[in-house]
């Protein structure tokens, strides 16, 4: 893909998000970013996510959507102990229901107000926890009816879609910037950059794939 128009990145910081970011760069003419703060644990990855972006020379916007913190209660947005596994016929606490709905919504608002059509978002089906908001089919759902709300034809993007973290970390090296991702993003839920806790669920998640990615490079 080089495509001549401009894209709207949903960027945390995390390593999908800034992996994702580089991808837009490469692809597309011109790039923005989106972060939001929901109200989750801690703001560090809000910060995380402007240096990256500023670094990039990247146009760097937050949005305030912290009424999803009211919504219902999860580990995320709430001082309640976080699940380490996945329990069996549900999904883990870390599930905020409706995020990535709303997340898109405001997104494809915000890009409308540029004359952006492309949307990027880093959700991969690939990944641990089968998050429903987070597969290929909701995508296309929430694409589809964003586009009839808006009347407009925004396409959304998701590199990561098919990937497990071995292949997002490949990705990042195919873009040059697996560095960057290693040492500058914020995955960890509890709020430490780089390698993070390394106990909690998305910090074993990305040591298993770059694991295993270092391996290939052997």
């Amino acid at each position: 893909m080089n495509n001549k128009e401009s894209a709207l990145v949903l960027f945390s910081g995390g390593q999908d998000s800034t992996t994702c970011l580089y991808w837009a760069i490469k692809n597309f003419s011109s790039v923005r970013t989106l972060c939001f703060t929901y109200g989750q644990r801690h703001s560090k990855e809000i910060e995380v996510a402007q240096a990256i972006a500023e670094k990039a020379n990247i146009p760097f916007q937050l949005l305030d959507a912290s009424i999803i913190s009211q919504l219902s209660v999860n580990s995320l947005t709430s001082d309640i102990v976080m699940d380490q596994e996945k329990p069996q016929d549900s999904y883990p606490n870390t599930f905020v229901p409706g995020r990535n709905l709303l997340f898109l919504t405001f997104a494809a608002v915000i890009a409308r107000s540029h004359g952006i059509r492309h949307i990027i978002t880093g959700v991969s089906e690939a990944d641990y926890s089968g998050y429903p908001d987070c597969r290929d089919t909701f995508i296309l759902s929430a694409n589809a009816s964003i586009n009839l709300a808006m009347d407009e034809h925004f396409q959304i993007h998701t590199p990561l879609m098919w990937r497990d973290k071995t292949a997002v970390w490949q990705l990042a090296d195919e873009l040059g910037v697996f560095n960057i991702v290693r040492t500058q993003t914020l995955t960890c839920y509890n709020g430490i950059i780089a390698d993070g806790c390394g106990q909690c669920p998305a910090c074993k998640l990305r040591k298993h794939g770059l694991d295993n990615y270092l391996k290939t490079k052997e």
